[in-house]
C-alpha cells in the first residue's frame, strides 16, 4: 500500500512538472547572466530562431568579442528589474523587460539602458521563450549597417629637464630624409651609395624601400630620420639628386651620449609589450620607454590615453557619441641633475670604461650619473642600423652597459668608512701608532700563506692620518680586527649597506659580504680596505662620505628638483670624527706623501681618497685593477665626485683617475 502511494505521488509531480509553462523571465535572466559573463555563445543560444537566421553564431560571437576587446571592456555589470507580480503570458505575447549594462572602457564608463523583447517558440519537446535580437541590443539606436568605432587620442609625452631647465629628453623636430624616384637622375647609383654611407644603411635596404609596391614616380619614400641639429649630415645630403626632407615630430636627446644611460630612450611597442601591457591602452603604433628614466618613469611620462567610442553608419559617417575620455598629457620632470656637471664628467671619461656620480654633499641632490663609454640614444629612436648596433655590442668597452647601476669593489676609497667605525667604537685611537713591518707585509700565523701588503713605505710607525694619507692596508687590517666582525657589520649598516638605496632610479644595494657572510679573519681584513666581497655603486660610495661632510648624517639621495633635503641615517658619526677624517683626507691631496697630490688645485681646497681595487682570485694571479677617486670641495661644499675607471693596472692605478677628477673641479670652478 505504501509503495503504491509513493508511485502515485511521483506520477503527479512528474505530470505537474511537464505541464509547467516556460517563463520569459527565465530566458531573460539567463541571457543577462551570460552577458555579464561575456559568454557570447550562451547568449546566442537563447535567441529566437528568427534572430538566429539573421546572424550566424560565429558572426555573433566575433562581433561582440571584437567590440569588447577593442574598447577594452572591463567590470561589465548587468542589472534589471522584473515585474513584482507574476505574469501569466500567452504564447502570442511579446513581453519586454528593461535592463541596464555598465562597463569600464578605454573611453571611460559606457552605459546601456534598453529593453529586450521575447517571443514564444513552439518546437517538438522544446517549447521556449527566445530573445528577439537585433543590432540595437549592442547599443540602442544602432541600425543593421551601423558599426561601433573607436578613436584613440594620444597624450603628449612628458619631457625631462635638468635642474636649470635644459632639455635631456624632449619632444622636438627631426628631419626625415627620403627619395622621390622621379627626381633621381643618371647618378642614382652614386647617390644611393653616398646615402648608404651617410645614413649607415646598406644600399640593398635603400633599393628594397624604393621597390615597394606602393611607390610611384612622385612618391616620397622615407629612408631614415636625422636629428635636426645634425647640420653636417643634413648639408651633405641636401645636394644629392632625388633627396627630400620632411619635418617630423620626434623624441630628441640633445646631450646624446653624455646622458644616454641616464635618460635611456623610447622604442616602438613590440608584440611582447602588447601582451604584457594588454590592459594599458598600448597599440602597435605606440612608443614605450626602453632604458633609463624613459623606462623607469614610463607610466608618468606617457600620460593617459584618451578615447571616443561612437557609432558610424554605412557611409562611415559619425553618429552618436557613446563614451569619451580626454587624454591626459604626460608629466614633465625636472631633475637635480646639472647637465654641465654631467657633460664635464662624461667628456673626462668618454674614452674609458667607467662610471661616476656627483652629488651635493650637503643636500643629497644628485648632480650627475655617468656611465662610459655610451651611445647616442637618438640613433635608437630614429632607427639604428644593424651594422652600428653590432659595433656597439662587440665593442670590448661595452658601451651598452650602464655601469652606474652596477656595484664594484671600492678598494681603498672605502677606508674612511672603516676609519669612522673605528673612531666611533673606540677601536682606533687616532694618535696611536701601529707598528708596521718594514717589509710592508703582515699576517697572523693562523692565516697560512696569506698576508696583507701595503704600498712600499719607509714608515714603520703609523697613526690614523698616516694610514689615510698613505693608504696603508696593514693599518686598517689591524684596526678591523680590533673593531671585531660583529661591530664592523653592524656599523656598516649605518652607512646604508645591505639595504635598498632610497632612490627612484633602481640601483642595487651595496654589500660587505655575500649571503653567507664573512667567513674568516682574512675576509674581514680584506673588507676593511674595500676588497673581499665588498661592493658598492659609484652613487653609494659618494653618499657614504656625506656623514663626514654633514658632521654626522648619511643623506638620502634626491633626483627630482625641489625635493626637500632628507636624511637616510642619522648620527652615523660624531662631529669630532667628521672633522678629523676631513682634515686627514685634505692631507691625502695636500701632503707630498699623499696618494693624490696631482689633484691639488691652488685656491680650491679638496679632500679626497684614492682607491685601487684588485680583481683577482689570489695574490699570485695577475688580475686587473679598477681605479677610484672620491673628492669634494671643503669650503662651502657643493660638489662631491666619485669616479671609477676600469682596467688601470698598467696606467698607474688610481693615479690615472685623480687628474680627471681634478679637471672636473677646475672646469666647474674656473675662478677659484
Amino acid at each position: 500500500m505504501i509503495r503504491k502511494t509513493i508511485i502515485f505521488i511521483g506520477l503527479i509531480l512528474l505530470l505537474t512538472a511537464c505541464s509547467e509553462k516556460p517563463k520569459p523571465e527565465t530566458t531573460f535572466e539567463r541571457y543577462m547572466k551570460a552577458w555579464e559573463q561575456q559568454d557570447f555563445k550562451k547568449m546566442y543560444s537563447l535567441l529566437t530562431d528568427e534572430s538566429q537566421k539573421n546572424i550566424t553564431e560565429a558572426d555573433f560571437v566575433e562581433r561582440y568579442t571584437k567590440i569588447y576587446e577593442d574598447i577594452k571592456a572591463e567590470n561589465l555589470k548587468v542589472t534589471y528589474k522584473l515585474p513584482e507580480e507574476e505574469q501569466d503570458y500567452e504564447e502570442e505575447d511579446t513581453p519586454q523587460f528593461d535592463f541596464n549594462v555598465k562597463m569600464n572602457t578605454i573611453a571611460g564608463l559606457l552605459e546601456i539602458n534598453h529593453k529586450t523583447t521575447l517571443a514564444f517558440e513552439k518546437e517538438e519537446d522544446n517549447d521556449h521563450w527566445g530573445i528577439k535580437w537585433d543590432t540595437s541590443m549592442i547599443y540602442p539606436g544602432m541600425k543593421e549597417e551601423d558599426k561601433l568605432s573607436l578613436e584613440i587620442q594620444k597624450p603628449v609625452r612628458g619631457e625631462i629637464y635638468d635642474t636649470n631647465g635644459e632639455g635631456l629628453a624632449i619632444n622636438g623636430i627631426v628631419q626625415e630624409v627620403g627619395l622621390v624616384p622621379g627626381w633621381m637622375k643618371e647618378d642614382r647609383v652614386e647617390v644611393k651609395k653616398r646615402l648608404s654611407e651617410l645614413l649607415e644603411m646598406p644600399v640593398e635596404e635603400i633599393n628594397a624601400k624604393l621597390e615597394q609596391s606602393w611607390v610611384k614616380e612622385d612618391s616620397f619614400v622615407p629612408l631614415k630620420k636625422i636629428p635636426n641639429d645634425d647640420r653636417a649630415k643634413i648639408d651633405a645630403i641636401r645636394p644629392l639628386n632625388g633627396t627630400k626632407f620632411v619635418e617630423k615630430e620626434g623624441r630628441v636627446y640633445p646631450y646624446k651620449g653624455a646622458a644616454a644611460h641616464l635618460t635611456g630612450y623610447i622604442g616602438k611597442v613590440t608584440a611582447a609589450d602588447l601582451e604584457k601591457k594588454q590592459n594599458e591602452g598600448y597599440t602597435a603604433n605606440d612608443w614605450i620607454g626602453r632604458r633609463g628614466l624613459e623606462q623607469v618613469l614610463e607610466k608618468e611620462l606617457r600620460g593617459e590615453v584618451g578615447a571616443e567610442i561612437f557609432i558610424v553608419d554605412q557611409e562611415n559617417v559619425r553618429q552618436d557619441l557613446l563614451a569619451k575620455k580626454e587624454p591626459v598629457d604626460g608629466k614633465d620632470f625636472t631633475l637635480t641633475i646639472d647637465v654641465s656637471v654631467q657633460s664635464v664628467l662624461f667628456h673626462q671619461m668618454n674614452k674609458d670604461a667607467g662610471t661616476a656620480s656627483a652629488i651635493n654633499p650637503t643636500t643629497g641632490e644628485v648632480l650627475a650619473l655617468v656611465s662610459t663609454p655610451a651611445f647616442d640614444p637618438n640613433d635608437f629612436v630614429n632607427g639604428i642600423s644593424t651594422e652600428k648596433y653590432s659595433k656597439l655590442e662587440k665593442n670590448p668597452l661595452k658601451p651598452l652597459t650602464n655601469r652606474f647601476t652596477k656595484t664594484y669593489a671600492p678598494g681603498s676609497a672605502f677606508k674612511p668608512v672603516t676609519a669612522a667605525i673605528g673612531l666611533k667604537t673606540g677601536a682606533i685611537d687616532p694618535a696611536e701608532e701601529k707598528a708596521i713591518p718594514a717589509n710592508n707585509q703582515w699576517k697572523k700565523d693562523s692565516w697560512g700563506n696569506y698576508y696583507v701588503t701595503r704600498v712600499d713605505s719607509p714608515d714603520t710607525a703609523v697613526n690614523l692620518q698616516d694610514a689615510l694619507v698613505r693608504s696603508d692596508n696593514i693599518y686598517f687590517a689591524m684596526s678591523v680586527l680590533d673593531i671585531g666582525e660583529e661591530a664592523f657589520l653592524q656599523e656598516t649598516k649605518n652607512f646604508g649597506f645591505d639595504e635598498k638605496i632610497p632612490f627612484p632610479y633602481p640601483i642595487p644595494a651595496s654589500q660587505i659580504a655575500n649571503e653567507d657572510g664573512i667567513k674568516n679573519e682574512i675576509q674581514l681584513v680584506d673588507s676593511s680596505y674595500g676588497q673581499g666581497q665588498v661592493e658598492m655603486s659609484a652613487l653609494h660610495l659618494g653618499l657614504s662620505y656625506t656623514p663626514i661632510v654633514t658632521k654626522g648624517s648619511l643623506l638620502k639621495p634626491s633626483l627630482f628638483k625641489e625635493t626637500e633635503k632628507q636624511t637616510w641615517k642619522e648620527n652615523v658619526i660624531s662631529e669630532e670624527t667628521a672633522n678629523r677624517i676631513t682634515n686627514d683626507l685634505i692631507q691625502v691631496i695636500e701632503s707630498p706623501n699623499g696618494t693624490a697630490p696631482e689633484a691639488k688645485i691652488n685656491g680650491l681646497r679638496l679632500a679626497g681618497k684614492t682607491g685601487t681595487a684588485e680583481l683577482k682570485a689570489s695574490k699570485e694571479e695577475k688580475g686587473k685593477e679598477n681605479g677610484w677617486f672620491v673628492a669634494w670641495n671643503t669650503e662651502n661644499p657643493s660638489l662631491l665626485v666619485s669616479m671609477m675607471i676600469e682596467d688601470v693596472k698598467d696606467r698607474r692605478g688610481s693615479h690615472y683617475v685623480t687628474p680627471k677628477v681634478k679637471e672636473v673641479f677646475q672646469s666647474l670652478y674656473p675662478n677659484q
